[in-house]
């Protein structure tokens, strides 16, 4: 009789707790099958791989170990997080992953109590996870508080400050560094450095192999001995740790796809810790399936397992980011003042291409964007004319360096904002839709946003000629619009917008890439005789003044269209029309922006009809103007 296949032990996990009873053996192979869940899920969805198979590992044994969600399991950068959401109840909705309505592609708060902090940007866990071991010693929910933080989240300042004040509290806390030596493009600065010395002494790794796990369990008379010994001998290879220096007792490195370490050093921890404790585990990017690819499987699109080749839109029209860093590299070719400068983002941002020609002038600092903008008013300050490329929902983590750094003192930083506006499968968290208000209000800041690929060519050149203060052009995520791309792009003049087209009773004032919508919108408004006045803005500030009084004066109604939240560039134009007392005279305003609230994540196009604001949602607007009903409509 022929023997009956075994169930898989990942079909008998519906939470973590059901691997509570499981042997050491078992859950080796629950790992395993957690692995191809995840490149299977991934292959249908798209989304973060390497991260996640990175730590299925330690996924696996901080819930086996641990008791979530009592104990606070905190991952940063949370795109790592897919495995522990197969384990924790979402595995019958896990190829909805970074879908409309489906789940989110980052731990979420209102998505399962297993999710108890959202990080999808990075190097806020610690924080997190020390409020929250305060909290429970003050009385608060109970359980452990524990952190999961990339080495590439190392490089940004608020993980010191937290781990500074973590080890002034002296609080029970367990911080765990997933050193994989790859965050999203290679690893930077120091820190890097500092952890590859880490490990990389074989009398180092030779006295932790051989003493694995063995201080913890000697008997209570020779543990201090052993201790003392480890310490000297831990100083005469690496010189001590940073660490420690911060208040952390320090484990490591250990390997963390081994899990027999992982096990044996986390129940310890979980046993005897009684301060902050930082175990370091060294693991790989991508581990069983993308450890061999250049990004480590950092972010992909839907793929074939079996060849790993990757599906891809086809398109004529090159993306705004290529098309971005091809006008400064051809600017740079002319102005060898022009550096660039970015934050652990070269390839989305498009610099890497810049970085192969201009090495020296090209600047990648890691996740640091506060340093990014401030060491870019230093280069300026300097006489260089920085380019600081960022994405709009990452620059958010600089702003008071914006303020404080450039604005206030009228240095020439030339910031390139990538994904602005909603950016589909990522969601909220990297929307970029606050930079227009953010900076618009700052004293003598120019800020621009391109209406197509041409255009952005333009702002390139503009920035790279303007030197009376800071300037910003905001572009989106994707292929441009596919129109002609001057040779030789000349800048723009500060504070003029163009005229598209003439019409009549209703204008229609256009900032960014919604310009292509009004188009549609005109054309679906023509079959009614009816032809708004469309322009492009160009400037939220300064305003084209001049010509958007003379849109107020001959039309009844005058529409602005953004990309952006409330308070950006319908809000300026607003204010201009009631200083000027336009208002008075009977003029219809209507301002469409996103709205009040965060977008969950689905395709851009999806994003947009929620924050009605397509062609069919301007077209409504222009009838609502003009006092037309509309049925079945959203104005």
């Amino acid at each position: 009789m022929a023997e009956r296949p075994k169930t898989p032990l990942l079909d008998q996990i519906d939470l973590p707790s059901d691997m509570r009873g499981l042997s050491d053996a078992q859950l080796r192979s629950v790992a395993d099958e957690l692995r191809a869940e995840t490149i299977s899920t991934v292959s249908e969805t798209g989304g973060h791989l390497g991260a996640g198979l990175g730590v299925v590992e330690l996924t696996v044994a901080l819930h086996a170990v641990f008791e979530a969600p009592k104990d606070k399991i905190i991952w940063d950068v949370s795109h790592q997080c897919y495995p522990h959401k197969i384990l924790t109840g979402r595995r019958d909705r896990i190829r909805t992953l970074r879908q409309k309505d489906g789940l989110s592609g980052f731990t979420k708060r209102s998505e399962s109590p297993y999710d108890p902090f959202g990080a999808a940007h990075s190097s806020t866990s610690i924080s997190a996870a020390l409020g929250f071991a305060v909290a429970r010693d003050l009385g608060g929910e109970g359980g452990d508080a524990i952190a999961v933080i990339g080495d590439g989240s190392m490089s940004a300042g608020m993980a010191y400050e937290a781990m500074n004040n973590a080890g002034h509290l002296k609080k029970r806390l367990i911080v765990i560094l997933n050193d994989n030596e790859m965050s999203i493009a290679p690893p930077v600065g120091a820190m890097s450095s500092y952890l590859s010395r880490l490990y990389a002494g074989d009398p180092f790794q030779d006295f932790k192999a051989a003493a694995k796990g063995a201080v913890s369990f000697l008997p209570e008379p020779f543990q201090e001995g052993a201790r003392r010994a480890k310490e000297m001998l831990k100083g005469m290879t690496v010189g001590g740790t940073l660490f420690e220096e911060l208040g952390f007792s320090y484990l490591g490195p250990i390997d963390g796809h081994d899990m027999d370490q992982l096990l044996s050093v986390l129940r310890t921890v979980k046993t005897r810790a009684t301060g902050p404790i930082l175990i370091h585990a060294i693991t790989k990017k991508g581990k069983g399936y993308a450890e061999h690819r250049a990004d480590r499987g950092h972010a992909t699109g839907k793929f074939d397992i079996v060849t790993g080749e990757q599906a891809k839109a086809v398109s004529n029209a090159p993306s705004y980011t290529s098309v971005f860093a091809e006008s400064l590299i051809k600017e740079a070719g002319k102005d060898e003042k022009i550096v660039a400068v970015t934050a652990a983002m070269p390839d989305g941002t498009g610099l890497d291409r810049f970085m192969s020609r201009f090495t020296s002038r090209c600047f990648d600092v890691g996740i640091a964007e506060q340093h990014a903008v401030t060491f870019c008013a230093g280069l300026a300050a300097g006489g260089m004319k920085p380019f600081c490329a960022l994405y709009s929902t990452f620059l958010q983590r600089g702003y008071d360096q914006i303020v404080h750094d450039v604005a206030i003192q009228r240095l020439p930083v030339r910031f390139a904002i990538d994904r602005a506006g909603l950016v589909g499968a990522d969601g909220a968290t990297h929307a970029g839709s606050f930079d227009v208000a953010f900076l618009a209000n700052l004293p003598g800041f120019v800020v621009m946003a391109a209406a197509d690929e041409a255009e952005l060519t333009r702002m390139v050149a503009t920035a790279v000629a303007h030197d009376e203060g800071p300037i910003a052009f905001r572009f989106p995520r994707g292929e441009g619009v596919g129109v002609d791309i001057p040779d030789d792009a000349l800048p723009l003049e500060i504070g003029k917008g163009r005229m598209i087209r003439e019409g009549s009773k209703v204008a229609i004032l256009s900032f960014g890439t919604r310009l292509q919508e009004v188009e549609k919108a005109c054309e679906a408004l023509a079959a009614k005789g009816i032809t708004p006045t469309v322009a492009d803005a160009r400037f939220a500030k300064p305003l084209d003044r001049d010509m958007i009084l003379g849109l107020a004066a001959d039309h009844d109604g005058l529409i602005t269209v953004e990309e952006g939240a409330v308070g950006g560039f319908g809000s300026h134009v607003a204010q201009l029309l009631a200083e000027e007392g336009v208002f008075d005279h009977g003029l219809k305003f209507r301002s469409m922006v996103l709205p009040d609230t965060f977008i969950d994540q689905s395709s851009p196009r999806d994003m947009y009809d929620t924050a009605a604001m397509n062609a069919e949602h301007i077209e409504a607007k222009v009838l609502d103007v003009l006092g037309v009903a509309v049925v079945g409509k959203r104005a």
